[in-house]
């Protein structure tokens, strides 16, 4: 029985640049295939700490299956740790195509005043981007231009805060601190809106709002129980990613 072909793991040399590594960590995704199987391989709870996440970050390195949008997020913050000058977020789009919905997630990219991503999906320009967004709207606008031509329309995004570099972090991943009725508003709202939060997190001025604030929290109806309010976001996780 011949066993199938693991990747080998991409190693951070000195000698390379920051779009170096960050290719070499999207040809490694690349490598383990988007999971096509209709059967997720790894529990992602969006609630749980970011050193939880790491742990399961490390198994998808060991068992080399292939991994969703979801698992590439995860894995991407995981191999981008050690790379202090590398600024890594979430950004989920909601899109409608067909009379149904769908859910998807890439990694937004901050690095030497430039946006990129990485990230899997179905569809090669659905994933990662190169380095060279000088804003994080002309990122998302290029990202709403290729839903486009699978005549998806983007409905709602949600932009989350800077992963912290700490592995061991206790702290969860703030997954929406900006969310986006993007079909209700025009692109110069849009771009308004996401420069704002683009300067205010380079500034660091921003909290995680689930960390930090439980009344806004339970005021929006994501959970009547402080002590629970860390888990109401796996609720949201089973939805299947079709993009």
């Amino acid at each position: 029985c011949v066993q199938p072909s693991v990747p080998p793991v991409p190693n951070y040399k000195l000698c390379m640049s920051i779009p170096e590594w960050l290719q070499a960590v999207q040809t490694y995704m690349k490598m383990l295939q988007y999971n096509h199987t209709g059967t997720q391989f790894f529990e992602i709870r969006k609630g749980r700490p970011l050193s939880g996440l790491m742990e399961t970050a490390k198994e998808m390195t060991r068992e080399s299956l292939p991994i969703k949008c979801l698992e590439a997020v995860i894995l991407g913050i995981y191999f981008t740790n050690g790379q202090p000058s590398v600024e890594r977020f979430p950004i989920s789009f909601k899109t409608h195509f067909s009379g149904n919905y769908f859910h998807h997630v890439v990694l937004g990219i901050y690095c030497n005043g430039r946006y990129g991503s990485l990230g899997m999906s179905r569809r090669s320009d659905l994933m990662d981007k190169p380095l060279t967004y000088r804003t994080l709207s002309d990122l998302i606008f290029e990202f709403e231009d290729s839903y486009k031509k699978y005549l998806h329309s983007v409905k709602k995004l949600k932009i989350g805060l800077y992963v912290p570099h700490e592995p061991h972090s206790f702290q969860p991943i703030e997954w929406k601190q900006l969310v986006l009725n993007v079909s209700k508003m025009t692109r110069t709202e849009v771009r308004k809106e996401l420069e704002k939060l683009a300067r205010d997190m380079r500034m660091k001025i921003l909290k995680p709002s689930s960390a930090h604030s439980p009344m806004k929290e339970r005021s929006r109806g994501k959970s009547l129980s402080p002590r629970r309010r860390q888990a109401s976001p796996q609720r949201r996780v089973c939805r299947r990613d079709k993009s």
